[in-house]
């Protein structure tokens, strides 16, 4: 099913999890290091190393979510998994494992980028520029998650921090991150091409967008819509006709999907090592408590949609079914059972739950091959809608970009926005939401645009907008770190 296969082969050559007390959890090597990097299959196997930590952002996704006003915790009781339960109620603190679990594994994934730059000179071969610019891709995007939940952290470029770095590493300005990750993409865009011969691997493309949602966040309108725009035009990407064949696993790595993170259902993942499995965790996680039925499977009930983010849809909005699982009306068609779990709302996130069919082998809860769609060209165009209106560039391109994801929303033009200026701007917050619900995004969305506190319940201006830096990491630096303001 994936052709880009994400395999531990590299992982002897240095080792990073989240079961261990170190300061971003490595351990590493130096003989074999300098053995390395002899040959273009040994940067092309360092660099699929560094793409298997996307896998473990099935966590950022998740929590993105639950942190949000779209969904609740849910899980079976008040005490399933603690940390995900304090995130959801706004009550997090330096000591949460799930937060902890997410600063490792990202530094993971920076740490196996920056070893691959630490030796690009070694050893020249056809296509090299074209391998670090993936690298310098996944650098950026680990940088950029932690950047999201963290704010100013430990800064490394071209050389892995090792265990006692962090003595001498001090947590670094995000604006300065941000300027690197800039450089890594604009390098990416110049040296990507939009169609990869292997499915899975970064293209120009996802460079594109991820360098323009990198230039929203920071408010820089113009840049963000001149490179959101080069996409659109001369990319290669368009929406899918059908909605609701999106997250289906006969539809991974569509014409709408920019940037896709692969899974399969290859086992390897328990509870003592989450981010070991090959699949889809939140999958595992989202789905339907003790199901028996037609169509979809069995899960933990987290990450349950709210009311309100279903009365956020508009009438006659098809996206709505797709979205959103009604599980009371599904089991009164279909004569399904089902248990409820903690804060059941009798709504599921119908994108990211497991269908029948899904698995071959492994654990069904924990191996998922859902693929994860991280960027999608619906997401491009309203970022470029947002760009462009609020940048005060165009809000007759943004209406005209916010309009194309509405229309295949009704099927028709009958529902299409003319409002300009602040009520356009709202209109395009609006649609991201019911666009994208379940994808991740809309914590990050109310934060970097000032409209958390009033839509998240117990959100604490000048506090929630970032998450505490794991305490265990800020000891382990001697506390020469500070902690993130309110915590």
């Amino acid at each position: 099913m994936k052709n880009l296969k994400i395999t531990y082969i590299f992982i002897a050559l240095f080792v990073m999890g989240s079961c261990s007390d170190d300061f971003v959890d490595v351990k590493s090597n130096a003989e074999n290091s300098e053995d390395f990097f002899n040959s273009e299959d040994d940067y092309q196997q360092a660099l699929i190393a560094a793409y298997d930590l996307l896998q473990s952002t099935y966590l950022n996704v998740m929590l993105g979510e639950i942190a949000s006003d779209n969904t609740l915790a849910g899980g079976e009781n008040a005490n399933d998994v603690p940390g995900i339960q304090e995130i959801d109620d706004m009550i997090h603190t330096p000591i949460n494992a799930q937060l902890r679990d997410i600063w490792s594994w990202m530094y993971a994934g920076v740490n196996r980028a920056n070893y691959i730059m630490e030796f690009q000179d070694k050893t020249d071969f056809p296509g090299k520029a074209g391998v670090l610019a993936q690298t310098r891709f996944l650098r950026a995007y680990y940088y950029f998650e932690l950047v999201k939940w963290f704010g100013d952290v430990p800064f490394a470029v071209d050389t892995r921090l090792q265990f006692g770095d962090q003595f001498s590493v001090d947590r670094t300005p995000k604006e300065e991150i941000y300027m690197q990750m800039e450089a890594d993409l604009i390098f990416a865009v110049d040296n990507l091409p939009y169609v990869q011969s292997q499915t899975g691997r970064i293209t120009k493309g996802a460079a594109q967008a991820l360098l323009g949602k990198i230039y929203l966040y920071q408010d820089k309108f113009t840049e963000s819509a001149t490179v959101l725009e080069n996409l659109i035009a001369n990319g290669p990407h368009a929406l899918v006709e059908d909605y609701s064949t999106i997250f289906e696993n006969d539809n991974e790595n569509n014409i709408e999907s920019v940037f896709e993170v692969q899974y399969s259902d290859i086992e390897g993942a328990g509870f003592g090592c989450l981010q070991c499995s090959e699949g889809n965790v939140a999958v595992g996680f989202n789905g339907i408590r003790n199901f028996n039925g037609p169509l979809f499977g069995s899960g933990f009930s987290f990450n349950v949609p709210t009311q309100d983010v279903v009365d956020a849809f508009e009438e006659g909005d098809m996206r709505l079914e797709t979205a959103i699982l009604d599980i009371d009306a599904f089991a009164e068609e279909t004569g399904a059972t089902f248990g409820t779990g903690y804060e059941h709302t009798g709504y599921f996130n119908r994108k990211y739950i497991a269908r029948q069919g899904d698995l071959n082998t492994g654990d069904a809860n924990l191996t998922n091959p859902n693929n994860y769609r991280a960027i999608r060209f619906a997401d491009v165009l309203l970022m470029a809608a947002e760009a462009l209106n609020r940048g005060g560039i165009s809000d007759t391109r943004a209406q005209m970009y916010l309009n194309r994801v509405r229309e295949r929303a009704f099927g028709n033009s009958d529902n299409n926005i003319s409002a300009t200026g602040a009520d356009l701007t709202n209109a395009i917050y609006q649609e991201r939401r019911v666009e994208l619900v379940g994808e991740g995004h809309r914590f990050f969305d109310l934060v970097r645009t000032g409209r958390a506190a009033s839509q998240i319940p117990n959100f604490q201006s000048g506090k929630n907008e970032l998450f505490p830096i794991p305490l265990i990491e800020i000891q382990l630096a001697g506390n020469r770190w500070e902690q993130n303001p309110g915590y």
